[in-house]
């Protein structure tokens, strides 16, 4: 299909008119063109042009203001109504209005996403056309000009993180009931265990996103006495050696293949770096495969791979602070010894650099479904096999940090991976299916399922394609387009917006505040306000637990300074 096609066809009708004119502009090159193209049909262009990206970027930051003043709007009216002395049915009754207006205001979120991405393609296609067929060359100027109206930045996902919140306490009868619960707290014992893995093409992220946080919260990790939403970053090395012993083992699921990745959270300031081991188990041994780690000092990584610092006096101090038990200090000794063995004798280096950020959607103490989006995801070489010393000696290279899309690195460096991954992790009683939203999500347009997809796997093998002999199995669907008609409904859809409710309750509260209704008896149609309700976004709850992306990880055993506690995802 043609991008003018398309845009005609994906444009949301009631902004028509605020979208690039891209049809008008590609008549006037041709129509000019074909004449003999002059410097005056160039500066009338650039006019054209200009004026364009100014409609386009002053209607995206228009409506982004709209949006998050309706949000703001929408928590007032939450707090109104939680406060006051009316019966629970009359609260349910007006809830039920908020969330029709939150319903309004996903819709248009996820229209004004698609806006924006819209108009981004339309200007570099058009800019695309001018550079072809004009003997002006334009890409270089209009670059600086995109970048001083930059309404394709726009990050939707603090209006996300609100939404969340607000849906979850609509949900709950107007209670934040997710306050002080423990996110892995809960776990049942009779249950069955299920991940599995799907891409996400870039036109479907936001209309997923807003779809699950209907149903799932966003699940916020916060640091101890800290009020800051943490950075979404994650970031791994990958441990492998000249030959990629640890990639043909994974690749081929060979019993106990084990992978080794050092990993840590947020920005380059991060000084705990977790050190990961997984280990694959087949069936038939009758044991499970296994994540296992422990966290250390950044400072002292490159002793710690060298064998020359062990974990010796830290374990001395989590125990004589008897944070951990002995069975639990014992294993995280072994593993330490372990890992250092493994590096030792097969002379593993740092080979592969995963990088995505990582929308984590869970109910607090509610492990039943538990559902991650990376977006971003970005694979970069460490090694130096081809006598180029990146890492120079170093536990992980240092020339980058977290600066997505890493424009700095040569081609040959970086594979930027074309979709969003989704993980999907049920834990169901026996017998007990799935819940409905999660099944229409999984047979949905909006993914494509790759069961066993691996960051590690993929990123060696593009970024080391010469050294690799067997390729995953999941290379033949990069060449095909992943979006699918949406033959049933299920993401976002519009509805109209009930304002007019909302003002009516609005009115209603200020009125018996005005006419001193606080002593009034409460009844189903009248609200009375008792005073300001402050209400957080969550205390800090336990991390890492959703910060997984192994399909086959069945047991994970966590030795770190937030984890207690040997734990069963």
């Amino acid at each position: 299909m043609k991008f003018g096609q398309q845009l005609r066809e994906s444009l949301f009708p009631d902004w028509k008119f605020y979208y690039v004119d891209y049809a008008g502009l590609k008549k006037f090159l041709y129509e000019r063109a074909d004449k003999g193209y002059t410097a005056d049909d160039e500066a009338e262009f650039v006019k054209l042009l200009d004026g364009e990206l100014e409609k386009v970027n002053s209607f995206q930051q228009t409506k982004s203001s709209e949006m998050k003043r309706r949000i703001e709007y929408c928590e007032k009216q939450v707090a109104l109504i939680t406060a006051n002395t009316a019966t629970d049915q009359a609260k349910r009754e007006q809830l039920s209005v908020i969330e029709k207006e939150i319903d309004a205001v996903i819709s248009e979120v996820y229209e004004l996403a698609k806006f924006t991405r819209l108009n981004f393609t339309a200007f570099l296609k058009i800019v695309k056309k001018h550079d072809k067929n004009a003997p002006f060359m334009l890409k270089p100027t209009f670059t600086v000009r995109m970048n001083s109206r930059p309404f394709f930045k726009e990050n939707f996902d603090e209006l996300l993180l609100e939404l969340s919140r607000l849906y979850n306490i609509v949900r709950n009868g107007g209670v934040d009931v997710d306050q002080n619960r423990d996110p892995q707290s809960g776990n049942g014992q009779n249950f069955v265990r299920q991940t599995t893995k799907y891409w996400v093409h870039p036109d479907n992220v936001m209309e997923l996103k807003l779809y699950i946080l209907k149903y799932l919260p966003v699940l916020i990790y916060r640091k101890k006495d800290s009020d800051d939403v943490p950075n979404p970053a994650i970031t791994s090395i990958y441990y492998d050696n000249q030959d990629l012993d640890l990639y043909q083992g994974r690749i081929e699921k060979s019993e106990g293949a084990e992978a080794i990745r050092l990993r840590w959270y947020g920005g380059m300031d991060s000084t705990e770096i977790f050190v990961e081991r997984k280990t694959h188990h087949e069936d038939w041994t009758g044991e499970k495969s296994v994540k296992e780690r422990f966290s250390i000092k950044e400072k002292y990584v490159n002793d710690f791979l060298a064998g020359h610092y062990s974990l010796d006096s830290r374990i001395q101090k989590l125990r004589e602070e008897g944070k951990k038990n002995e069975q639990d200090l014992n294993h995280m000794k072994e593993l330490a010894e372990q890992v250092q063995k493994s590096v030792h004798d097969k002379h593993l280096v740092p080979v592969t650099r995963t990088f995505y950020n990582r929308t984590a959607f869970q109910i607090p103490g509610d492990a039943r479904v538990r559902i991650s989006l990376d977006t971003e995801l970005t694979m970069v070489r460490e090694d130096s096999f081809d006598g180029k010393q990146r890492a120079g000696g170093n536990w992980r290279r240092t020339d980058i940090g977290i600066d997505y899309p890493f424009p700095q690195l040569p081609e040959r460096d970086v594979c930027r991976f074309p979709y969003a991954i989704l993980e999907v992790k049920l834990q169901t009683q026996s017998g007990v299916e799935p819940p409905k939203w999660v099944v229409d999500l999984i047979n949905s347009h909006l993914v494509e399922a790759v069961p066993k997809f691996s960051k590690f796997i993929h990123g060696t093998s593009v970024l080391l394609e010469d050294r690799v002999d067997v390729f995953p199995f999941w290379f033949s669907q990069m060449d095909r387009d992943i979006r699918k008609p949406a033959l049933k409904t299920i993401g976002v859809s519009r509805g109209s917006s009930p304002r007019g409710s909302i003002v009516d309750i609005d009115n209603m509260v200020r009125k018996r505040r005005s006419a001193g209704g606080a002593s009034a008896s409460p009844s189903q149609s009248s609200l009375q306000y008792q005073g300001e309700v402050s209400i957080d976004i969550g205390d800090d709850v336990d991390d890492h637990l959703s910060h997984n992306d192994s399909a086959n990880s069945q047991n994970t055993h966590t030795f770190d300074s937030y984890a207690e506690t040997s734990r069963t995802p």
